[in-house]
């Protein structure tokens, strides 16, 4: 998917980095028992900070058990799994079928088109199970495509609608913490869609694509602009997240939310204000 919901691995302690690698490995056992090989190779960090959260607030019955895979064929390596992580599971691969349907239509991608195909065939169960979400996910999918067709230029109404769809996917049941995981969920994707934008600008702009910030790119406080607004939509995730009663992967959810998703940004930014210095 995005991947900017990402660890900052060098200020994380060896053993937690170890406890969250056992997550996203638990969250791939999962997309391979739903989907086989194309659900794995749909599995993103976005998803499996998710996994995290849900299992550190509702306390699963957790198993920790050894796997081999493709990508580490030779060596045992831990993955937690619980019930959680089949839920996580589908709606990754929701998510990356609904990605590649927006590739075919801004980029024509013919391999993303083919991928999603082949995601929808192996999910039938799963939009049976969560035939409400979907319909609220589509219907604010085709918002989205609507608003690119008439170039919508406000990025914060763009930010909102996809925020809107991951806080539904954050909504993992109905009750008491359900308002506190939407708010979360609504603003890390205001966030993962204005970070997308803001690392795609330039080739938008050469190869004349849709792009919210494209009215704003060439002014001079564009990036202090961007950050400034990304910073607000951190502090108002982090407040929501501060109200759940975490415990035991704390220290990783912390990392993630005040380090972590700044990762990926950061370094584009240093390296697009050194380009422009060079110029």
């Amino acid at each position: 998917m995005f991947g900017y919901v990402n660890i900052n691995k060098p200020e994380m302690k060896i053993k937690d980095y170890d406890t969250y690698r056992s997550y996203y490995c638990g969250l791939c056992t999962a997309l391979k028992k739903s989907c086989g090989l194309c659900g794995q190779m749909s599995l993103s960090y976005d998803m499996t900070f998710l996994y995290v959260l849900l299992t550190d607030l509702y306390e699963p019955e957790t198993r920790v058990v050894k796997r081999r895979c493709l990508a580490h064929p030779f060596s045992t390596h831990p993955a937690r799994i619980n019930d959680i992580a089949e839920y996580v599971a589908d709606m990754n691969v929701l998510l990356t079928y609904y990605k590649c349907m927006d590739d075919w239509r801004d980029e024509r991608k013919i391999l993303r088109l083919c991928y999603g195909k082949d995601l929808r065939r192996c999910s039938r169960k799963q939009r049976k199970k969560y035939r409400e979400k979907i319909r609220v996910m589509r219907g604010l999918l085709e918002d989205i495509w609507t608003k690119e067709k008439e170039n919508c230029q406000d990025p914060d109404v763009m930010a909102g609608l996809f925020g809107q769809i991951m806080s539904e996917v954050f909504a993992y049941r109905k009750d008491e913490w359900e308002d506190e995981l939407q708010r979360i969920g609504f603003n890390l994707g205001k966030f993962i869609y204005l970070v997308d934008a803001y690392e795609d600008i330039p080739e938008d702009v050469k190869k004349n694509r849709y792009n919210p910030l494209k009215e704003r790119y060439e002014d001079p406080d564009f990036e202090t602009d961007t950050r400034t607004a990304l910073t607000m939509i951190m502090a108002d995730c982090c407040k929501d997240f501060e109200i759940l009663p975490l415990l035991e992967e704390l220290d990783i959810l912390r990392n993630i939310l005040y380090s972590g998703v700044w990762c990926r940004f950061e370094t584009i930014q240093a390296e697009r204000v050194g380009r422009k210095e060079q110029e």
